[in-house]
């Protein structure tokens, strides 16, 4: 099951995929299990147009994770490999389902702090997740800051495609997507500022995304946000695997 779990994601989140595979081997069915999780939760609220729909099966998959407290679930392809890389710990992940309720909704965001309670909620405790299986402290507020900066970058660039699933902002001007790329700067810059506190070993968890820095910049300058070419992808992705910085631009 979980060569496909891979695979799969190689194919739809290529800079997770291969910050997995960066990772101590032992780590790795956590990271790769964890990340196709992510794919699938944030999938699942979409694949129905009616918002009841949705709500009943992102409801499932609340119920499966909570599940993981009292023991090992039935043969499923994705629970099952879930179930043997974090046991019991992975009814922590119930967390992450509970936020796409709010995608169910399909209910755009009122103001720029209910975009930073959500990124915050979705890719933000993701990467802590991630960070805490590789020895940090997943409440480290340097991760979590790394965590909100890099999930603020990722959904600016897809922000034209989420308010048209009703997703983004209700008012999207070009003053209130400033202000967010802008938090996602001072947080990025108070994790690359304490880098050094932060276990190496976490490193793999801790990359922002190709092209997070530059998404940001050109958002608070109203600039055009484009997505990194390939090229681009594999440069950012061999600088990371010489020096192992997770920091700066990328």
């Amino acid at each position: 099951m979980l060569p496909r779990l891979a695979e799969h994601l190689r194919e739809v989140d290529p800079d997770r995929f291969a910050m997995a595979l960066m990772a101590p081997q032992d780590a790795r069915p956590k990271l790769l299990t964890l990340y196709a999780l992510n794919l699938e939760l944030a999938r699942t609220p979409l694949a129905a147009r009616e918002p009841m729909i949705a709500e009943i099966r992102v409801q499932w998959w609340v119920d499966r994770l909570q599940a993981f407290a009292g023991g090992p679930p039935p043969p499923h392809e994705l629970l099952t490999p879930l179930w043997e890389a974090w046991g019991t710990q992975a009814a922590d992940f119930a967390a992450l389902a509970e936020v796409r309720r709010r995608d169910a909704e399909r209910r755009p965001f009122a103001d720029t702090a209910e975009v930073m309670d959500y990124t915050a909620a979705t890719a933000g405790a993701l990467m802590a997740f991630a960070a805490g299986a590789l020895g940090a402290d997943p409440a480290d507020p340097l991760i979590r800051a790394q965590g909100q900066g890099a999930a603020l970058a990722a959904w600016l660039r897809a922000a034209s495609a989420l308010t048209q699933l009703g997703l983004g902002l209700a008012e999207p001007g070009p003053v209130a997507l400033s202000a967010l790329a802008c938090e996602g700067q001072a947080a990025l810059a108070r994790a690359a500022a304490g880098h050094s506190a932060v276990p190496r070993s976490a490193a793999p968890a801790l990359y922002p995304g190709t092209g997070a820095a530059r998404t940001l910049s050109d958002t608070a300058a109203g600039r055009p946000v484009t997505a990194p070419s390939t090229f681009a992808r594999r440069a950012a992705l061999a600088r990371f695997a010489l020096t192992g910085r997770w920091w700066g631009r990328y």
